[in-house]
């Protein structure tokens, strides 16, 4: 097909989806309430750039260490940001002087008057499930949001943070970064992510295990050969400038394909081959109709400028 006929054809299938497009925009005043107008303790939610939110872990006076409010707001404002139509990119970073210090152990001692109140295993097991599995949907909600989700690591990242940055999309971190799975040395096995996501980030079970059941510290330099993070920055100021403009330049992109790119990454993740085959063949009958695909290949055939996406 000659470029001419190509360029017509695609004019032609771009009408089909201006009706669709107005109709949307019509349909625009009744958007729900933007995720930046939440109100968390432990959290800060921020937009600096359009279509990019900032969530900023904020408890530096307790060295943002993880508490059951946090655990749960991580819940609500991840399924927050999947829903909201102004979010195609989410940055996930902490204030103060480290990333944070793992588990806030007063949730521990909490924890342990809860049980005291029971003295049947039966009432106490289902205690301990519940919030186990309470735990898990925070370090899972990063990972379960459709947008990619970018963590921009410093200085200590203990415990629970290693869990939630196993559950992101792309790692970054400064030249004093450390990560480490914290819980061997509170005699207990890590519960909510990092067994089950970090040897598969750095495919090299040997290591995945020695850092599972030492709980030793694993640095920058050592965190970017294993591929746990794929950039290491002098400081905290130069990273985050880096991580923003990463973010800005998803956000241009077409939220069609940065959504379905990481639905299929993960599920590929977790199925073979011709499964994830299959995955993509049965998303991409639909989304190959989109006027995204449609008016960023005319733009690429036309060598015009790149389009404007409409909000998903």
């Amino acid at each position: 097909m000659n470029k001419k006929l190509f360029t017509t054809s695609l004019r032609l299938s771009q009408n089909m989806f201006l009706r669709p497009q107005f109709i949307r925009e019509q349909n625009s005043s009744a958007e729900a309430q933007p995720t930046s107008s939440c109100k968390f303790e432990t959290l800060s939610v921020t937009v600096p750039k359009p279509f990019v939110y900032h969530v900023e872990l904020n408890r530096p006076e307790k060295l943002n260490a993880f508490n059951h409010r946090m655990f749960t707001e991580l819940t609500h404002c991840f399924k927050a940001l999947h829903k909201d139509e102004d979010c195609r990119v989410v940055l996930i970073s902490a204030a103060g002087r480290l990333f944070t210090a793992g588990l806030d152990l007063s949730s521990v001692a909490s924890l342990g008057q809860k049980l005291a109140e029971h003295e049947d295993v039966a009432r106490r097991c289902k205690i301990l499930r519940e919030l186990i599995i309470t735990y898990q949907d925070g370090m899972s909600a990063a990972e379960k949001c459709v947008k990619p989700v970018i963590s921009l690591v410093h200085n200590a990242c203990i415990g629970a943070g290693t869990d939630l940055i196993a559950a992101v999309d792309i790692r970054y971190c400064t030249e004093d970064t450390y990560f480490q799975v914290k819980e061997i040395e509170l005699g207990m096995a890590a519960d909510v992510g990092v067994l089950q996501r970090l040897p598969r980030i750095i495919g090299n079970a040997s290591l995945a295990n020695e850092l599972c059941l030492t709980g030793r510290k694993i640095d920058a330099k050592e965190s970017m050969e294993a591929g746990l993070v794929s950039k290491v920055f002098k400081d905290k100021e130069s990273m985050m400038a880096s991580g923003l403009e990463l973010a800005e330049s998803l956000a241009q992109r077409s939220p069609v394909a940065l959504q379905m790119i990481k639905r299929n990454i993960l599920f590929s993740r977790d199925h073979g081959v011709d499964a994830g085959l299959q995955h993509i063949a049965d998303w991409n009958q639909a989304m190959l109709q989109s006027e995204d695909f449609m008016n960023a290949a005319m733009a690429l055939a036309t060598k015009g400028p790149p389009p404007s996406f409409a909000k998903l």
